[in-house]
């Protein structure tokens, strides 16, 4: 399967217009120190009444996304807003990408050409401080799926796979699909109709030009001071109804005592065979008690602080897989009825089954005699691997 590559503009004068666009959103954002940094992030500033947490407050509320535990400060500040639903590209050029250690839940999948996607939830671990996203790029019709669990929640894209290039599969139309759901103008946040501040493009993360398709990022409060401000989005709608009140959480457990853990050690797969760039390794710290990442041989890092991504449950969704269905190479995978699952916790696998009812009913995930998993208290990610492909543990 070939990599989509991105088309050269036709003409002279888009070209033209193009670059022109290009510097003087160099010059502006660079006057701003909004994001190019040549390779080191500008820090933010912690917006104007932000929470101040006293270290020594207890961690004693439960983030329903996880069962991570957070301070009621915390708790009282997600209380009042809803989950941040980000798409954050996986291409090559887009490492190391902003916000991932900081994610409550993470979704990884193929959008094209063996290139994966993540879709990232953010809600509970980022409510001390403003945390920068990105790069963020376009939206996936199962991707919707997934962030559809979260009921209604702000969901953070750069446009999408849509009907009117003429190309599209029918079933690929994320756009239409946003549309359809009832999220358009407002749970829905695409960056092609907001525009700067509450988006801005960096070209010079890396500390050297990358394709526009590379650039785009945002932060969590301007996210959610653009939904409250702009759509009457905040932990309710503005029909008065609490996200909360609709939303089924995973079951979650304290982790286990050193001793207890088990010694899967490793655990490494490819998404498509033979794509070494997006060949993904977990390894198990037992001490610790977390999978580290490795993404095309390269340890991962958060460029916010330069952290490593780190887990504390690793979900391997076996799902099936269809595509490419079009001339833009766009894919479709199963994310209702079930199938297969193994997941990683506590240095043990547990084998089982997951199954989705609809698309905004949660996904359950169960072991071999029908029990639903309790998820160590920690950041998830939910590895979307085509039934069949191996896995080595």
């Amino acid at each position: 399967m070939d990599i989509v590559k991105s088309k050269a503009l036709p003409l002279i004068a888009g070209l033209g217009l193009y670059l022109f666009a290009t510097g003087v959103s160099y010059a502006i954002f660079n006057s701003l120190g909004v994001g190019l940094s040549g390779g080191a992030v500008t820090p933010i500033p912690r917006a104007e009444g932000r929470l101040q947490i006293d270290p020594g407050e207890p961690k004693t509320e439960e983030c329903p996304l996880n069962g991570k535990k957070f301070t009621k400060t915390e708790k009282k500040s997600w209380e009042q807003r809803r989950p941040l639903a980000v798409m954050i590209e996986n291409h090559t050029e887009a490492r190391p990408q902003s916000g991932l250690s900081r994610a409550d839940v993470v979704y990884e999948a193929v959008a094209e050409g063996a290139i994966t996607r993540f879709l990232t939830l953010f809600y509970c671990q980022v409510q001390a401080e403003e945390t920068q996203l990105g790069p963020i790029r376009s939206a996936r019709t199962y991707y919707l799926d997934w962030a559809s669990e979260y009921v209604f929640p702000l969901y953070v894209h750069v446009g999408g796979a849509h009907a009117s290039d003429g190309v599209t599969d029918v079933r690929a139309r994320a756009k239409e699909q946003i549309i359809q759901y009832g999220w358009s103008a407002a749970n829905d946040l695409d960056q092609a109709g907001i525009g700067f501040p509450t988006f801005w493009r960096d070209y010079e993360r890396l500390g050297r030009t990358v394709a526009t398709e590379h650039t785009m990022y945002s932060t969590s409060e301007k996210l959610w001071a653009f939904a409250k401000d702009k759509r009457d989005f905040t932990n309710e709608d503005p029909d008065g109804e609490d996200w909360l009140d609709d939303f089924t959480p995973w079951k979650f457990a304290d982790e286990s005592d050193t001793g207890d853990r088990g010694s899967v050690a490793e655990i490494s797969f490819d998404f498509w065979s033979d794509y070494e760039d997006y060949e993904v390794v977990w390894n198990y710290d037992k001490e610790a008690n977390v999978y580290r990442r490795t993404n095309g041989g390269e340890p991962q890092r958060d460029r916010n602080d330069e952290s490593l991504i780190e887990a504390k449950v690793v979900v391997v969704q076996f799902t099936q897989e269809e595509g490419p269905v079009d001339d833009l190479k766009h894919m479709i995978y199963g994310t209702t009825k079930g199938g297969k699952l193994l997941i990683f916790q506590n240095g043990a696998v547990v084998e089982g089954t997951w199954s989705k009812k609809s698309r905004t009913d949660r996904t359950l995930f169960v072991d071999a005699k029908k029990k639903e998993v309790e998820f160590v208290r920690g950041q998830i990610w939910v590895e979307i691997v085509p039934a069949g492909q191996d896995v080595e543990y």
